[in-house]
């Protein structure tokens, strides 16, 4: 018998400007509010936020990083983990992360029994266009995996989609079968590119690919991409702008028919250092 596809809410959230440790407390109280009305309407066993889902995302946000940065065991990890247990899912969150070695862009889970998973901090910094981040933090130095059931799941954060060997390695060398971009993606002059992206790296490795923003003027737009797409099987896309908390369905066979159709992982050679010709 075979399993029921994973169940995820994904939560295209609004993120208010803030400055303050209470504005993000606030913050986190109305956000994990409409969570728990949406997985009262539909359960889930995963649910997940976009990057920096606990505050702003703002030059005047990260300059006062010293307010709104935390621990590992800060607000954000208490809020989600009561989440977590009172609906008996995992939820994978955004915050501000803060120790000894600096301010990092982190991405945790915790599980059904309220117990951190791990935790991803941003490998790649984001300096271009509405991104300011090296000026404010580090960048991360490890991977993160994560199994639901019988998959895998890894988180990227925005900039990460851009640079493909990321993606390629956690689908050969991690087994990973669900890769969960958050992001913060501004409407500036990379926005229009974004899409492509998740496209192609959806495709490539053929895996489950959701690239989730968070909701308003300036952004939106999120979209699962599945492991194989044409005419007849379409990525779903969020609203424009709007909030929307939209369940989705993994099904880990549709990966598993579109390796076999489209064997393009099987087909690649074990080493492209081969000669060049002229």
């Amino acid at each position: 018998m075979t399993n029921p596809p994973l169940r995820l809410l994904a939560c295209q959230i609004s993120i208010p400007a803030m400055t303050t440790a209470a504005a993000r407390d606030a913050h986190l109280v109305v956000s994990a509010t409409k969570v728990r009305a949406a997985l009262h309407e539909k359960p889930a066993d995963l649910v997940v936020l976009p990057e920096l889902s606990s505050i702003d995302y703002s030059r005047a946000a990260f300059e006062n990083l010293d307010s709104l940065a935390e621990p590992l065991d800060g607000p954000s990890f208490d809020c989600w983990r009561q989440v977590a247990q009172e609906f008996n899912c995992h939820v994978a969150y955004s915050f501000a992360r803060v120790d000894d070695t600096g301010n990092y862009i982190c991405l945790a889970v915790v599980n059904p029994a309220g117990t951190l998973v791990g935790y991803y901090d941003k490998l790649h910094l984001a300096q271009y266009g509405a991104s300011m981040e090296k000026e404010y933090f580090t960048r991360g130095d490890h991977l993160f995996t994560f199994k639901i059931r019988d998959l895998t799941f890894a988180p990227i954060i925005c900039y990460d989609l851009r640079i493909p060997e990321l993606s390629r390695s956690l689908v050969l060398d991690h087994g990973v079968d669900v890769i969960l971009h958050c992001g913060a993606y501004f409407r500036d002059t990379s926005f229009a590119t974004w899409h492509d992206f998740t496209t192609t790296r959806a495709l490539e490795n053929q895996v489950f690919f959701l690239s989730l923003n968070r909701a308003g003027a300036d952004y939106g737009n999120s979209r699962l991409c599945y492991p194989w797409m044409d005419e007849n099987r379409q990525a779903i896309v969020f609203p424009e702008h709007d909030e929307q908390f939209l369940n989705l369905e993994i099904d880990p066979s549709e990966m598993a028919q579109a390796r076999e159709v489209y064997s393009f992982l099987k087909d690649r050679l074990p080493d492209y250092k081969i000669k060049t010709q002229g």
